[in-house]
């Protein structure tokens, strides 16, 4: 009797102490998971934020940095499919972790290019101590303009670019790789080890988080654009540009290394989480009811259906399942629906700041300030609409897709007026706007005497409301410095009180070739503006009406696909469609956009004799090419949801039809029973 007292006890103790550690809760594992999601994503929706700005810092096309952007779905893409083979077979949480760390390396290697590479340089009025050029009209120094010309082609420099580029597209392809493991094995590791009744509530928190992570994301590139790109390379007095000036470059790399050090601190945790946990208990049920989950769970298939397989086996199986789904109706319509419904947010997330900026000049952080504030949250309403009603209303499959259909519709008509809000494009002299004589803005007979650099690019406003790529195109020979020695950049004469205000503050004087009302020969720094403030917030309201209802079919259009497919085929069938949606929207959508922006351009920079990125477009044909194609890819998911109606339309009459031909001899033979006479049966 006394021996066995010890023996007992001792395991209540080590059970006590077992269970008052963290890495055994849940609840914990909740905790440090959606940690680890939220910073996971500043990564790679950082990039997003930041694109106009490192095309502007490193000379890329938008097609270029759209297959940057995408490139992290390559990595991704070549493994996620035997992450549903792996399943419990793996120490999960340490796989997690080792995926966090190679986030974390990818995010410290997206800011390297700023660590190897030289300062910004910018064409400037006033000499530096990065150059003692000028780009005002100086007649006799014909020889500096050529050496401002070809300064920045060289070995190195070509070299240079070639280095930044492969750095970054290695980084990405890490992000790819690193991020596969964190939110499958963190969803399956949740599901098998909380109780039946808050696993639901569980996946909520992390899947609302892959909604607000990209909106952070934005807030973030907001605050770090504000700073400029050199802040650890020059001093402030050295910097003679304004968040307003076209030539700004933030701060892009220190966004990174914040989000990459979060992702680092969040992967630590998952080393010491073991591969199983107890199951969590949920305080205040009866027996019943947890003799109840304790067989659901014992039922519930998870990955032992995918356990039982050999690798062998499951990539033979692999392709058996991928052909029976794609031969379903119902499933490949939506799969193909979300296709295009990913398109179109594959642009927005890529380059709808970019687009802000160019359609109503904006600033790159003011532009993600609204992405992030705006239109990602109201994407995060329109799924939990839709969500609800579809919870509301127990609605069947035919109802879930009148709603996506409904949601669609609603998306078009508040779409369309998109395409004519915006901002015609600014006059440049020589790139959209000419002189009487037809001469460009190097040709012009004004500035001959000049022999301005083709490459020169210091946008000042005249007084005549024609904006100059650089002082030297206006012909302007002077310039007005403050008593700091800065050039002050205000903003466009239709926001400061017009011409009175513009003459008040004039920066260069002297130039030969701006005319028009009052004096000529005025010019200020900074860019004319495209002058229509007006439009930018029913442009903004549209679209952010827009977002929330094509978000409504979110949830009904992945209950569509979990209902019309067999059970054993669903966890396939799942990893197939965000396969599809990689291969088909995210991998090729921003280089499509990046492509169709591009046609859009009317000047571009030049460096070492190849085209870099573009300084000045034609906006009504950026417009409509952007958000063009965004409502080709919304008209694609409207006809394709259009069409899972009418087939569960048809599919539910047909079942109709079927009870009612199965009823009809049930129905005759009561008939019959009932007509039945007495004398019949004697």
């Amino acid at each position: 009797m006394t021996s066995k007292a010890p023996r007992s006890s001792q395991p209540d103790a080590a059970r006590n102490t077992l269970c008052r550690s963290p890495f055994l809760s849940v609840k914990f594992f909740v905790f440090c998971h959606g940690l680890l999601q939220l910073s996971q994503l500043l990564v790679s929706g950082y990039l997003k934020s930041s694109i106009s700005t490192i095309e502007r810092r490193y000379g890329l096309s938008s097609q270029t940095s759209g297959l940057l952007a995408s490139f992290n779905e390559v990595g991704n893409t070549l493994l996620i499919v035997f992450v549903s083979y792996l399943g419990s077979r793996v120490h999960r949480p340490r796989l997690i972790g080792c995926g966090a760390l190679l986030v974390s390396l990818a995010g410290f290697l997206m800011a390297l290019p700023h660590f190897i590479t030289g300062p910004y340089q910018y064409d400037r009025s006033v000499a530096s101590t990065f150059s003692n050029t000028t780009d005002l009209c100086q007649p006799r120094a014909l020889g500096a303009w050529a050496n401002l010309s070809n300064a920045s082609c060289t070995p190195h420099a070509s070299r240079e670019n070639h280095e930044v580029l492969l750095v970054m597209f290695m980084a990405q392809a890490l992000l790819g790789i690193g991020g596969v493991p964190i939110q499958p094995f963190g969803i399956s590791y949740i599901d098998d080890f909380a109780s039946e009744r808050n696993s639901p509530l569980y996946l909520g928190i992390l899947f609302s988080l892959t909604v607000i992570g990209p909106g952070v994301a934005f807030m973030l590139g907001s605050a770090m654009l504000r700073f400029y790109v050199d802040i650890d390379k020059v001093s402030t007095a050295e910097v003679q540009l304004s968040s307003k000036d076209p030539r700004w470059v933030g701060a892009w790399w220190l966004g990174f290394l914040v989000a990459a050090s979060l992702v680092a601190l969040c992967a630590l945790p998952y080393f010491f989480f073991p591969r199983e946990m107890p199951k969590e208990v949920v305080r205040g049920k009866d027996r019943a009811s947890k003799k109840r989950e304790d067989t659901l769970s014992q039922l519930r298939p998870r990955s032992q259906h995918t356990e039982s397989l050999s690798l062998l086996e499951f990539i033979r199986r692999f392709p058996v399942v991928l052909l029976r789904n794609l031969r379903h109706p119902v499933y490949l319509l939506v799969v193909l629906a979300q296709v295009n419904i990913s398109a179109m947010v594959a642009g927005l997330a890529t380059f709808m700041g970019k687009f802000l900026e160019r359609q109503f000049s904006l600033t790159a952080s003011l532009a993600n300030m609204i992405i992030g504030a705006v239109n990602i949250p109201g994407a995060m309403v329109g799924i939990v609409v839709g969500g609800a009603i579809l919870k509301r209303f127990q609605m069947s499959l035919r109802q879930c897709s009148t709603l996506c259909v409904l949601g669609m519709l609603l998306c078009l008509l508040m779409a369309f007026p998109l395409l004519f809000l915006g901002c015609p494009t600014q006059k440049v002299a020589g790139v959209t706007h000419w002189d009487s004589s037809g001469f460009g803005h190097h040709d012009l007979a004004c500035n001959a005497r000049c022999h301005c650099p083709k490459r020169g690019f210091n946008p000042v406003c005249g007084s005549d409301g024609v904006e100059y790529t650089s002082p030297c195109s206006a012909g302007c020979s002077s310039i007005t410095l403050h008593p700091d020695g800065s050039v002050l950049v205000l903003s466009s004469p239709c926001r400061t009180g017009g011409l009175p205000a513009l003459l008040a503050q004039e920066n260069y004087s002297g130039c030969s070739c701006i005319g028009g009302p009052g004096p000529a020969g005025v010019a200020r720094p900074g860019t004319c503006g495209t002058g229509c403030s007006h439009l930018f917030v029913p442009f903004v309201v549209l679209s952010c009406l827009a977002g929330i209802l094509a978000s409504m079919s979110h949830t009904p259009s992945f209950m569509l696909i979990l209902r019309s497919i067999q059970p054993e085929d669903k966890s396939f069938a799942v990893g197939i469609q965000f396969m599809l949606l990689r291969v088909l929207a995210w991998m090729p959508g921003p280089v499509l956009y990046g492509s169709a922006i591009d046609t859009s351009c009317v000047l571009w920079e030049r460096r070492c004799e190849r085209r870099a990125a573009c300084r000045y477009y034609d906006n009504t044909l950026f417009r409509h090419r952007y958000l063009g194609l965004q409502f080709f890819f919304e008209v694609g998911a409207f006809l394709c949801f259009g069409a899972v109606y009418l087939i569960l339309r048809k599919q539910e009459r047909e079942a109709s039809q079927e009870e009612e031909t199965k009823a009809e001899p049930e129905k005759e033979k009561l008939a019959g029973k009932s007509t039945k006479s007495p004398e019949s049966k004697v």
